[in-house]
């Protein structure tokens, strides 16, 4: 069973938070990532078929997501292979209803069964609806690259909620 979703306002403090941060973030990332390996080495397997642009954002989409599930409390196992298997499953299970990758794909995401899903949510407003709000240094990706890049981030949420304990209320 999912754990309850982390408020809104939160993940949105928490993201900019990592973005206001700038090159001084890249510590943290570097730590986050390395301490689920399992996870990264899932991305590096799958971004196979992304421009370089494409799987640097998802790199650091992860990070993000990571330091999210970090400040919102709780307790981060490791995630193992069995958690990304089934965190894979879910998703590719649900992929005919999201696809194709056009203007009617972030809607039909947010619609989809999804655990975090105002963590999704912010992947999905930074790939897709940030256009008004756009800070220095971020890049607009071909829109095929973005939905691989959520569909990373989706598993990765998956499997980072099935191995995390929420604080508790």
């Amino acid at each position: 069973m999912a754990n309850p979703a982390i408020p809104r306002d939160e993940v949105h403090a928490y993201a900019e938070a990592c973005s206001d941060e700038g090159d001084a973030f890249n510590p943290t990332a570097t730590r986050l990532v390395k301490e689920q390996r399992r996870v990264s080495r899932f991305f590096e397997q799958n971004m196979g078929s992304m421009d370089p642009m494409s799987a640097q954002v998802a790199l650091y989409m992860l990070s993000v997501t990571l330091r999210i599930f970090e400040r919102a409390g709780g307790r981060m196992k490791k995630v193992n292979g069995a958690a990304l298997n089934a965190a894979s499953a879910k998703v590719n299970a649900q992929l005919e209803g999201i696809f194709p990758a056009d203007d009617g794909f972030a809607d039909r995401a947010k619609a989809a069964d999804r655990a975090q899903p105002h963590i999704l949510d912010e992947v999905l407003w930074a790939l897709y609806e940030r256009e008004d709000d756009k800070k220095e240094g971020e890049v607009d990706l071909d829109p095929n690259q973005s939905a691989m890049v959520y569909l990373l981030l989706w598993t990765a949420v998956e499997a980072l909620d099935a191995s995390w304990a929420g604080p508790k209320a």
